[in-house]
């Protein structure tokens, strides 16, 4: 099943201005899939009825962006969803994300090997192919898979992802781009 087609509720949405500024990391309390729109835990500020944003929403089996708009029912701020998409190849659209997370466990031929102290990384970026964060100087080599858990507003979501690049900064940490495995 297409996580398009999926219920959204309970997941981690982030969202960002049409130019790509991060508003706000949040839960979505409810999905009218009819109506094809979100309502929110946290509604991002400086965010009015008929303005348009990104939403990146953190499901499974895929993460989905959409564009979305800023709808009033009654008393109640929604966001309306339109032109969404699974994820995206290598050039899909990345978006500055400044989050916690913590790599908890190393998988070796399909077996999740956990790490006895996390390894806490900072997160730089993210797109519904992957994520690019920092962490300590050779922490990780291009194809290691790990399990990592994203903190958004003090919830945590379960990713497994594989390193496909790195960058050395110079300095005593660098920079690892990861593609998505499974999200859950």
């Amino acid at each position: 099943m297409s996580s398009l087609a999926s219920d959204y509720t309970g997941n981690t949405v982030l969202i960002y201005t049409t130019n790509g500024d991060h508003l706000v990391s949040t839960v979505i309390t409810e999905h009218d899939k009819h109506a094809k729109q979100i309502q929110l835990e946290t509604f991002p500020t400086g965010l009015n009825v008929n303005d348009e944003c990104k939403l990146m929403i953190l499901s499974s089996p895929a993460p989905c962006e959409f564009n979305g708009k800023v709808k009033k029912t009654g008393a109640s701020l929604f966001i309306g969803m339109f032109q969404g998409q699974e994820r995206e190849s290598r050039s899909a659209t990345r978006y500055p994300v400044n989050t916690p997370a913590l790599i908890t466990a190393h998988l070796i031929d399909g077996t999740t090997h956990p790490i006895q102290n996390p390894l806490a990384v900072a997160l730089i970026n993210i797109s519904t192919s992957g994520v690019r964060f920092r962490a300590a100087y050779y922490s990780l080599d291009v194809g290691d898979e790990f399990e990592m858990h994203l903190i958004i507003n003090n919830n945590r979501k379960k990713v497994v992802a594989g390193v496909v690049n790195t960058l050395d900064n110079g300095t005593e940490s660098s920079e690892y781009g990861c593609a998505f495995i499974v999200i859950e």
